[in-house]
């Protein structure tokens, strides 16, 4: 199973969603809000979280993170078994002086 987190940013919070793919063709994506929402292939997943202003981590850049107001080394993708995923899909980045 392929996995892949995906970010979006609301002041100094951010939002994150994992998508994965099963081997089936479908995906799911585990929301912020714990929940795993199914989709028909992982390009209709993709596009569903690109809609709701989501980027994929993977392709971030330094650029692209100071946009949105953080540097990459200050951010990595939640770790943990599902239960634990569900308190650390949201993450306060430390304010800046």
């Amino acid at each position: 199973m392929r996995e892949e987190w995906w970010l979006a940013t609301l002041g100094r919070t951010v939002v994150w969603a994992r998508l994965r793919e099963r081997e089936a063709g479908t995906a799911e994506v585990l929301d912020s809000d714990g929940n795993t929402l199914p989709y028909e292939s992982p390009d209709s997943a993709r596009a569903a979280l690109m809609d709701a202003e989501y980027v994929a981590f993977d392709g971030l850049d330094a650029e692209d993170a100071a946009e949105r107001g953080f540097e990459l080394g200050e951010l990595q993708p939640p770790a943990g078994d599902e239960a634990t995923l569900r308190e650390r899909m949201l993450q306060q980045l430390p304010h800046r002086h």
